[in-house]
């Protein structure tokens, strides 16, 4: 996947480049809550069942949140890719997630 321009891949390899140097672990990290309409919207929808929407939408914006820290990382430290990638969740709260992506950010030419 390239995130304009700059490559991310859950593989230790990207077809096509040569890891020519690793810069370091990096990673982002953010912490999510729902309004108390989003909450209210989600609890009433939790009692029929089925996709909670409001939830959904949270964690999305929340995984591009860290996608986008994890980069500015890299981006820190010389990099133009990041290998490895992987993503972690947990409840901090019944009300709030946190979200973690990492990796190993490299610098990657074309073969």
């Amino acid at each position: 996947m390239k995130i304009e321009e700059f490559i991310v891949s859950s593989a230790n390899h990207v077809p096509g480049y040569e890891i020519v140097e690793t810069k370091g672990f990096v990673y982002g990290l953010t912490v999510r809550s729902r309004g108390l309409g989003g909450q209210l919207g989600a609890g009433i929808r939790s009692m029929f069942g089925g996709e909670i929407k409001e939830y959904v939408k949270m964690m999305e914006e929340s995984r591009n949140e860290a996608l986008n820290r994890m980069i500015r990382h890299a981006e820190e430290l010389g990099a133009n890719a990041i290998i490895s990638v992987r993503f972690d969740s947990d409840e901090i709260s019944n009300v709030m997630q946190e979200i973690l992506a990492y990796g190993t950010a490299v610098i990657a030419t074309e073969k």
